[in-house]
């Protein structure tokens, strides 16, 4: 443990043990004044600790400290009861203990709210005086409010359970003496060292590693998680843990400086592992502190007060929450990169080869300059990187080609002469053809791209993607850095081409081989997000991006065009399809004007798939897949010649011969009686199950004479759970139907309403919980069931006080401020006038906007509800009370008005490193 300035200031255990001797009278000690001393002492000093952390922002220093402190109350609680409570004046080697720190208080390190981890060290068998001991001290710590995990064992089964669990053998390989018998330790270590780690060194690492790696896999097996876990996280305090378990078990290191000596890090290296612990204790502490608990995570809520503490502030075109996040990702990266030169020295210092193996060694094979060792590639020479810098690509690029992993150690040489990868390097037609090859490989590009970024290759080969290198976005909808999505996002178009997920996505499975240049494809997705966190409109910024470095990698003018299209279009399909009405003809022609021809489409419907899918595990769902599909369909047979104005009749005919089929049972009459309800737009707005169902509730509804019908229909597919309304229809309704969702404590994902010709409503909604799952619990289903009933029974019934229950991503949402936004839109569409609406997501968000477009006398004829993360976005189709569209800006202006009041209601003064909507056309949670 390192040394603590003026230690005495944190702890005098001196004073604190004569303190606790004054309180012995007559051989009895006062246990309540006991307590009051060791608590008063702890408080004290937890609070010295506090206030040096607080001035020098040292966690590492902090950790010793309160180690420190920790040791001083366990050895005056030692001695108080060993020479107080229970006194004797010759003990006998079976009443003798010692007190031993393990884990990471072995380490000398403690976090403010850490366990403390304690062995009790016996000779042998455990003794009534023993027991009274360890029993006295355990009260007292845990009176002392400690949370202390707690082993006691003779030196003899120490050895022997350390044998079998790894556990406990990394446990005692950290064991540090406290206070007690000095001599029992030292026989521990002894033994320890000659019967445990001799001779076992290379099965010891096979197990940290081959453990670090199932943990790393709980974990979610990536570092750059946006709420990563920095202490079990990959690239967290355990990561560097391991690796220190793993030196000290080897070169007996007790700290970096003595792995500079073994030849394992240089110095560069060492500095940088210090530089990460430093980072990640520091960390930890202003986490521990402020979240009050032994929290580990970077959740949301906690990340901008963080990064105020720790003194990261908004900077143009980036917050200081995203910086401070940026910093630790790199961080964990350095933690990857530190791994695997450690695994590489300790390949070629302490692996220990069979004979077989050994005379495989002797039949090493070449492939294109470099030799084969193994399954893994190498470089024979040192300075082959240095004689040819385009090696440094040829290598991930021939281990692509071959199936081959790439040799830890010549990794680490990759690491040591990134320098080599310069403007001329990047200018070299050989270097470029290479990364494009790898990019486009059917081998499959994700790994190899992984292993180029994990290097540091990718960003200095690319420095416009170097930029976006461990770069987050403050929300809730990214769940990976923009560098990692962008990884996935290639590794799913490559499963989209192999027709790995074609139940998922058929028709981008099946369109994918139609495209003319798969290196356009390629290059787009690649290029989609990369001037993310530049400020200004991504989009643009990174179409730019493509005409400059297209031609450099060897794509013709034509291909470079189309790349730039597609990374400045990105975001227009799914924003047509998730924010617009596809049933519009207006819409689908607004669209096919921008993509112009089938191979943008195709390439931007694929392009779209694998964006929406590789933003986090739960985004895509078979809701957003079928709109896409719908909109692919409709814009394929306008572009391919067929007008959909003109197509309409042939489509509604056909919907009601597909209709006809599902109600066979129907007579004639009764078939014919319920067509003449529906109108054009109904038909075409659903499956032919869905408009048999719907029939068959509208026409019990009509026998019966009730004036309310209900149908709920539990959807896996897409998520959802459909709830249909048939009712009368009348000013304000849809607002009703939403404040009713609300308060039964439903999320409204999709709104389809309609007024069939008999004047009755026929809306439904496409409902989840508040973690965005499907609503099937039968005590759920009534409750939206009695709040529809019962807030439609009365017509004469206000809502204007609604009290809707908390939601659990309440808290969440609340800490992220979208700035509120209201776009209207005369020329989207050919009859309806189209309202947009932004904001942060609350409970209740519809209801008050519906309810104040209802106020405003508007028809709602259509509704496209989304939400991204804390990102509400609505859009509207409307008319006036006439059935026109809405226009005059003495008109709009009292609609926008009302409608941002709602929006900025409960919304409180954004913070600076909270999250702002995008500028109009910069942004869209929809896709990325």
């Amino acid at each position: 443990m390192g040394e603590i300035s003026d230690p005495r200031k944190v702890i005098d255990r001196r004073r604190l043990t004569l303190e606790l001797t004054t309180l012995a009278d007559d051989g009895k000690l006062d246990e309540a004044a006991v307590a009051k001393a060791l608590k008063e002492a702890m408080a004290a000093g937890r609070e010295e600790v506090r206030r040096r952390f607080d001035a020098t922002g040292d966690g590492r220093m902090a950790a010793r400290a309160l180690s420190y402190l920790m040791d001083q109350i366990i050895r005056a609680l030692h001695d108080t009861a060993t020479q107080l409570v229970f006194p004797l004046a010759n003990p006998s080697t079976g009443e003798r203990l010692a007190v031993v720190a393990v884990g990471g208080y072995g380490r000398g390190e403690l976090a403010p709210f850490s366990d403390i981890d304690l062995l009790f060290l016996l000779p042998y068998k455990r003794t009534p005086y023993v027991e009274q001991v360890i029993e006295y001290m355990l009260y007292r710590l845990w009176d002392l409010g400690l949370k202390v995990g707690h082993s006691v064992r003779s030196v003899d089964e120490c050895i022997r359970q350390a044998k079998g669990d790894l556990t406990i053998r990394t446990a005692l390989l950290e064991a540090r003496y406290i206070w007690g018998e000095q001599s029992l330790y030292q026989d521990l270590r002894a033994k320890f060292l000659k019967q445990i780690v001799a001779g076992t060194g290379p099965a010891f690492v096979e197990a940290k590693l081959a453990e670090r790696n199932q943990r790393h896999k709980r974990m979610g097996d990536s570092r750059y998680s946006l709420e990563a876990n920095i202490k079990d996280g990959k690239g967290g305090l355990r990561d560097l843990h391991t690796l220190f378990w793993i030196a000290k078990y080897l070169y007996r290191a007790e700290d970096v400086a003595t792995l500079v000596e073994r030849g394992v890090f240089t110095a560069e290296e060492a500095r940088q592992f210090e530089k990460a612990e430093a980072f990640l204790w520091s960390l930890r502490f202003h986490l521990h502190y402020l979240a009050n608990r032994p929290e580990e995570r970077l959740t949301f809520d906690l990340q901008p007060e963080l990064a105020r503490r720790m003194g990261y502030t908004d900077h143009a075109g980036s917050r200081g929450v995203e910086r401070l996040m940026k910093h630790y990702f790199l961080v964990a990266k350095t933690v990857g990169d530190l791994t695997r030169i450690f695994c590489a020295v300790l390949e070629a210092q302490h692996q220990k080869r069979s004979l077989l193996a050994r005379g495989f060694a002797l039949f090493q094979r070449d492939i294109e300059g470099f030799r084969v060792d193994g399954d893994r590639l190498a470089v024979a020479d040192p300075k082959a990187f240095a004689k040819d810098p385009v090696n440094l690509l040829r290598l991930f690029e021939v281990a692509q080609r071959h199936d081959l992993d790439i040799h830890p150690a010549t990794l680490r040489l990759v690491t040591r002469n990134l320098k080599l990868v310069d403007a001329k390097l990047r200018a070299d037609p050989e270097a470029n053809r290479l990364f494009v090859a790898m990019l486009t490989s059917k081998k499959g590009p994700e790994v190899t791209l992984r292993r180029l970024n994990e290097a540091g290759v990718f960003g200095r080969f690319m420095p416009d993607f170097g930029r976006v290198v461990a770069q987050m976005q403050y929300d809730m909808y990214h769940h990976f850095t923009v560098d990692e999505h962008t990884i996935f996002a290639i590794g799913i178009l490559w499963k989209i081409e192999q027709g790995l997920i074609k139940d998922e996505v058929p028709i981008a499975s099946e369109v994918v081989h139609l495209v003319q240049s798969r290196r356009v494809l390629y290059l787009a997705v690649l290029l989609h997000d990369i001037a993310k966190g530049r400020g200004g409109d991504h989009s643009e910024l990174g179409a730019d991006i493509a005409i400059k470095l297209g031609p450099r990698l060897g794509f013709s003018d034509e291909e470079t065009e189309t790349v730039s299209w597609l990374v400045r279009y990105h975001l227009v399909m799914s924003n047509t399809a998730f924010k617009r009405d596809i049933d519009d003809p207006k819409t689908i022609q607004d669209f096919v004007a921008t993509v112009q021809s089938l191979e943008r489409l195709r390439l931007l419907l694929v392009l779209t798939v694998a964006d929406i899918r590789a933003v986090g595990p739960k985004t895509w769902n078979g809701w957003k897949a079928q709109l896409l599909r719908d909109l692919y369909w409709r814009a394929e047979e306008l572009i391919s010649g067929g007008l959909v104005a003109l197509n309409r009749e042939e489509r509604v005919r056909t919907a009601l011969e597909e209709l006809r089929t599902e109600l066979a049972d129907w007579s004639d009459e009764s078939f014919a009686h319920h067509v003449a309800r529906g109108t054009p737009s109904y038909w075409l707005a659903s499956d032919k199950t869905t408009l048999a169902r719907q029939a068959r509730l509208v026409d019990r509804a009509e026998r019966l004479g009730q004036a309310l019908a209900l149908d709920m229909r539990v959807d896996h597919w897409r998520a959802v759970t459909e709830v249909t309304v048939y009712t009368a229809d009348r000013p304000g309704l849809f607002a009703r139907l939403a404040g009713a969702l609300a308060l039964a404590g439903a999320s409204i994902a999709v709104a389809d309403i309609f007024t069939l010709t008999n004047g009755k409503a026929l809306d439904t909604f496409q409902v989840q919980d508040a973690e965005g799952h499907e609503i099937e619990r039968p005590e759920d289903l009534a409750r939206i069931r009695d709040c529809l009933e019962r807030l439609l029974a009365d017509d004469s019934a206000t809502l204007p006080d609604l009290v809707f229950p908390p939601s659990p991503l309440g808290r969440r949402t609340e800490l992220f401020s979208v700035a509120p936004r209201v776009l209207i839109d005369n020329k989207g569409s050919a009859e309806h006038t189209l309202i947009e609406v932004n904001g942060r997501d609350r409970r209740g968000l519809l209801y008050g906007l519906t309810r104040a477009l209802a106020a405003q006398k508007l028809q709602i004829t259509s509704a496209k509800v989304s939400t991204f993360g804390a990102r509400a976005v609505d859009v509207f189709y409307v008319k006036d009370k006439y059935g026109l569209k809405v226009e005059g800006d003495a008109r709009l202006k009292p609609i926008r008005d009302a409608l941002m009041a709602v929006l900025e209601e409960g919304e409180g003064k954004p913070a600076k490193t909270e999250a702002t909507a995008p500028a109009p056309g910069s942004d869209s949670a929809a896709a990325e």
